[in-house]
C-alpha cells in the first residue's frame, strides 16, 4: 500500500513539474514570436503598387525623359525588376522604366 502511494504521489509530482516545464517553454515560444513580429514589422515593406509604376512611365514616356543607367550596389547578376522591391520601391519603379524604354534590364556588373 505504501509503494502504490508512492507511486500515486511521484506521477503526481512528475505532472506538476511537466507542467510546470511546458508553461514556461510556451512563455518561451511566446516572446520568440512576439519578438519576431516586431522584427518584421519594423522593417519597410515596398509595394508594388503598379498603377502608380505605369502612371511614372507613361508620364516620363510623355516628357522624353531618358532613364539613366543603374549606379547603385544593389543591382546583381540574375537580378529582375522584382528584386529591386527589396531595397526601395524608388529603385524598383526605375528599373521597370529603364526596361520599359531600352527593352532589357541594366547590364550586370
Amino acid at each position: 500500500m505504501k509503494t502504490l502511494m508512492s507511486i500515486v504521489l511521484g506521477l503526481f509530482l512528475l505532472s506538476g513539474i511537466t507542467s510546470a516545464w511546458a508553461s514556461k517553454e510556451d512563455d518561451e515560444m511566446a516572446e520568440m514570436q512576439k519578438q519576431m513580429n516586431q522584427e518584421v514589422m519594423s522593417k519597410p515593406f515596398f509595394a508594388e503598387e503598379p498603377e502608380k509604376v505605369d502612371a511614372y512611365i507613361k508620364e516620363a514616356s510623355k516628357n522624353h525623359i531618358k532613364p539613366l543607367e543603374y549606379t547603385g550596389p544593389h543591382w546583381q547578376a540574375g537580378y529582375t525588376c522584382h528584386d529591386m522591391l527589396r531595397y526601395s520601391w524608388q529603385e524598383y519603379r526605375n528599373c521597370r522604366y529603364y526596361h520599359h524604354y531600352y527593352g532589357h534590364y541594366y547590364p550586370y556588373p
